[in-house]
């Protein structure tokens, strides 16, 4: 599927990135983004590409987005009021939840209130067992009833979730008949379309979930699709996904459950795609923007795709790539608790007031403050009115110096230390957690504060490689226009492995298939152009969780079958440490991913700047308590095939990136900074 020009947008808390693609080069800008309405600042963004970047509009044949919209609204539960429609017996299985508490041995610690309020909460007789079977027929004089009641709660979405819909949906699409025939007019979410998996109270909470963010998705997507069709861009719009793809709008507004971490899940495809155009597949991913850091971990060129994600509060099982979010940024603020001990975030300055060195009134010292007072940032770059370092100095002196008994530059290097010991225990979350070795993976470090800490990080992982993106501050964006158009399905049929036939499972494969295969080619991509991956989730008989394993191309046998047991053993064993091959294996869920690719933009810079560059200036900086007059380089003035030994500051527009004593950075053909540490 060929192409003009592309465009990604990419909506953060702060800035809306964009980046551009056409046959020549890639250009990156920023615009302030619009909390109070994002469609607005992705317009604002679209204009300034006009101005600034010569975006013809109407020359824009694939447009891709990048959203908050869905986590915010979750997050903040600013979502529509919703009714959820059960299994009698069931009403309360949404807050009941698991056995799991927040804090294990805190037993104050209360659950995350359900998105559904009690009093909106429908019981219908009607039961399935296991497998599928009829148990107890619909009751439809009491589904009428309780459509009725529904159309009296005067909501907007309804959430359909019967028992072992997965197995069997007609008496779920029966109800959605009869909320119809009384005449409920709203948003309809049904459990055997959202996630038809096992599990009752995940299923049922992603389901009540996407039922209470699709009017909230419906409105924004609608004025954003309205409104870029009137800037004169003729693409239909596609919205990236959690799983790392993205799809087309009125898929993200069916689903806006799969949007939940739309933003990262961009800049980790960014990070892959970045990665293997350097000639690396396996890497941990890192984005450290201004409140939070989130982690990831790409295997073999593909991001880790895992169904155990959580966003806020919530378990939310569907397909997202494995990223791991905690609350240090450069604008965590940094503080001594109850125990005297210096802790850092999750609490942030955010953009306003921001740190005390940005001068907009801040008094609360920063990851941010940290790094001007040890010279790792230039504080040119964030005086806009009455601070300065005197004034950092002084915040850090009061508040953290003086209590923990350190002197200044103690307490700042007490704050990096402290975000980085935060940052690399997310690491290990995502590597070694997971099976993983960080020694046999780079780290692709972006976002604004990224590149400031990350070859610090990789020394302490022994991670031997950190790649700083040339677009690290806009790598989602970038991550938008190389993402191939993905859809996830899966159908839990729980069943002993030893019963099911490759037929069967061929079957059962197609089926999915067949749905998504026609919307591929409704979105224009040619038969080559499509792929069709398979999987099934596998575990040992008796146990609560399983592992997905992949399945080959081609015809599926008795020999298929027997190797994709024989790979989960495999797995097993990387990710718990034992395995036994002697135990039977049971089916849990058959998974397909159907993938329209698309052909990604090039990497291509111009070979500006020198080899042999000349630094800016020098500062001092400082690193472990010793002092250093470190060089300060212009990115820009750095050449494919430069060379700069630490300590050393390299400054980019976007971001800036630290090379401590001892390591050594080079830049590659691509414009990318490769630091080894």
């Amino acid at each position: 599927m060929g192409t003009d020009v592309r465009v990604g947008v990419d909506v953060g808390g702060t800035f809306t990135d964009v980046v551009v693609a056409d046959a020549d080069e890639l250009k990156m800008l920023k615009v302030p983004s619009t909390p109070d309405a994002p469609d607005r600042g992705v317009l604002d963004g679209l204009e300034a590409a006009g101005e600034d970047a010569d975006l013809d509009p109407t020359a824009v044949d694939f447009f891709a987005h990048g959203t908050t919209v869905a986590t915010n609204a979750l997050l903040e539960r600013e979502w529509a009021e919703t009714a959820l429609v059960t299994t009698e017996g069931f009403r309360d299985a949404v807050e009941i939840g698991r056995q799991t508490r927040p804090d294990l041995y805190d037993l104050r610690a209360e659950k995350p209130s359900p998105v559904v309020e009690r009093d909106r909460r429908f019981e219908v007789p009607e039961r399935l067992d296991r497998r599928g079977d009829v148990i107890d027929p619909l009751d439809e004089d009491a589904a009428r009833e309780v459509a009725r009641a529904v159309d009296d709660a005067d909501v907007e979405s309804v959430a359909v979730a019967f028992l072992f819909a997965f197995e069997d949906d007609r008496h779920e699409r029966r109800m959605a008949e009869l909320l119809r025939e009384v005449g409920v007019d709203c948003e309809l979410s049904l459990s055997s379309d959202v996630l038809p998996e096992i599990r009752e109270y995940e299923r049922t909470l992603a389901t009540t979930i996407n039922a209470a963010l699709k009017p909230v998705m419906n409105r924004y997507l609608g004025r954003l699709e309205t409104g870029v069709a009137e800037a004169g861009v003729p693409a239909a719009m596609r919205v990236m996904q959690s799983n790392g793809g993205v799809a087309s709008a009125s898929a993200a507004r069916e689903r806006p459950v799969n949007t939940l971490l739309s933003g990262p899940a961009a800049g980790v495809r960014g990070a892959a795609h970045v990665a293997a155009a350097a000639g690396v597949d396996d890497v941990l991913t890192m984005d450290m923007g201004g409140t939070s850091c989130d982690v990831s971990l790409v295997r073999d060129g593909d991001p880790v795709v895992s169904t155990e994600g959580q966003v806020g509060d919530y378990p939310v099982t569907v397909p997202m790539v494995d990223v791991h979010t905690i609350g240090a940024g450069g604008g965590s603020i940094a503080w001594v608790d109850e125990g005297g001990s210096l802790r850092v975030g999750p609490r942030s300055a955010g953009a306003d007031p921001g740190p005390v060195c940005y001068g907009r009134g801040g008094t609360e010292p920063t990851v941010t403050d940290a790094h001007l007072l040890l010279g790792r940032i230039d504080p040119d770059a964030f005086f806009e009115k009455s601070a300065d370092e005197a004034t950092v100095r002084e915040a850090v002196r009061e508040r953290l110096a003086e209590p923990l008994d350190l002197t200044v530059t103690e307490a700042a290097q007490g704050i990096l230390d402290v975000a980085n010991a935060n940052m690399e225990r997310a690491l290990r979350v995502v590597s070694v957690e997971r099976g993983h070795d960080p020694r046999d993976f780079s780290l692709v470090a972006y976002g604004g504060a990224g590149p400031l800490h990350a070859a610090e990080l990789a020394a302490e992982l022994d991670v031997p490689r950190v790649v700083v993106p040339r677009s690290a501050g806009v790598l989602s964006a970038l991550g938008l226009l190389i993402s191939d158009e993905v859809y996830e399905d899966g159908v839990s049929a729980v069943r002993p492995w030893s019963e099911v036939g490759p037929d069967d499972l061929t079957e059962r494969f197609e089926s999915l298939a067949a749905d998504r295969r026609e919307r591929l080619a409704d979105e224009g991509y040619p038969p080559e152009r499509r792929r069709f991956e398979r999987a099934v989730d596998l575990r040992y008989r008796g146990q609560s969780f399983d592992l997905r394993v992949p399945l080959p191309d081609g015809p599926l046998d008795d020999d298929a079958l027997r190797a994709a047991a024989a790979r989960f053993h495999e797995r097993h064993e990387r990710r718990y440490g034992h395995a036994s091959p002697d135990e039977p294996v049971e089916l849990v869920t058959i998974r397909l991913r159907s993938r329209g690719v698309v052909d990604p933009p090039e990497l291509t810079i111009e070979r500006d700047g020198t080899t042999e560059p000349a630094p800016r200036t020098t500062r001092t900086t400082s690193f472990d308590g010793d002092r250093h007059e470190s060089p300060v380089y212009d990115r820009s003035t750095l050449g494919p095939g430069a060379d700069v030994d630490g300590p050393a500051v390299i400054e980019g527009i976007e971001s800036t990136a630290v090379v401590p004593p001892g390591a050594q950075a080079t830049v590659d053909d691509l414009g990318n900074v490769v630091i080894e540490p």
